[in-house]
This record gives structure tokens, sequence and C-alpha cells, in this order.
């Protein structure tokens, strides 16, 4: 089973980390749900939304070139609905971004998909870090 951007799977969570959750996939691999990607609330901490074990249904919303994986909890569900009352689509502020037609990736799209790869990219180096200094590593 070949799978790409916008699909959406059934994983186990294998890790957590301060900046999201590893996730286990079909076919022996598996990707990374950024802290932003849990919750359409706010998520201060990963450990109150999911545990190490638990199954989750996932959708792929980036694939780096490194065949990294990065994927999304709130994205592969429904979206919760308005609450009664609320007047309108506007943020809290009063104020609201200027309407654009739909576009398939947008910038805080991007920039999510940015910060997990760096996150991403950080913890491996610390990882090698740690790994080569158990080992007697040169510098």
């Amino acid at each position: 089973m070949e799978f790409g951007v916008g699909s959406v799977l059934e994983g186990k969570v294998t890790g957590i980390t301060k900046f999201g959750a590893f996730v286990s996939l079909p076919e022996g691999k598996s990707g990374l749900v950024h802290i932003s990607e849990i919750a359409y609330t706010y998520v201060n901490d990963v450990k109150d939304h999911l545990q190490e074990g638990q199954e989750v249904k996932v959708k792929v919303i980036g694939i780096d070139d490194n065949g990294r994986i990065n994927l999304s909890i709130k994205k592969a569900q429904e979206p919760p609905p308005r609450p009664e009352g609320s007047r309108s689509s506007r943020p809290a502020g009063g104020f609201s971004a200027p309407k654009r037609p739909a576009e398939p990736v947008t910038f805080e799209d991007k920039l999510k998909q940015f910060m997990a790869s760096s996150d991403s990219k950080l913890s491996e180096l610390h990882m090698n870090e740690k790994r080569s200094s158990r080992r007697g590593g040169r510098k």
C-alpha cells in the first residue's frame, strides 16, 4: 500500500516528545505529528492528548526530501462545530484576514511543515550527539 500526501491512515503512537508524537504507519514506516497538528484546541502538553500505544487516525500532510513523513491528527477528522451564538468568523480582536481564493498549500501549512521538519532534525541531531558521546566519539 503506497501512500502520499492527503492519505488518511491508521497508526499507533510509538513515542511522545515535547514537540509532538511519533506514529507507526503501515509498511513499517513512521511519521511525526507536530504538536500544532494534534488538536483543534491549544495543546500545551502532548501527553494531555496522546499516550504511547494509542491507535490514531492521521492524515499525511507532507513528505520531505529525506522521506520523513509529517502527519496531522486534526486534519484527519472533521473540525468541531462552531459554538451557538458565534456571530462571525472573525478572530476575537475584530480583525479578519483579507479573503483570498483557496490555495492548496497556505503559508501557515508551509510554516508548520518547516517547524515540524526543523524540530525533527534537531531531535535527530541531539540523539546522534548523545550516541557519539556514549561511544567516546570525536569532536
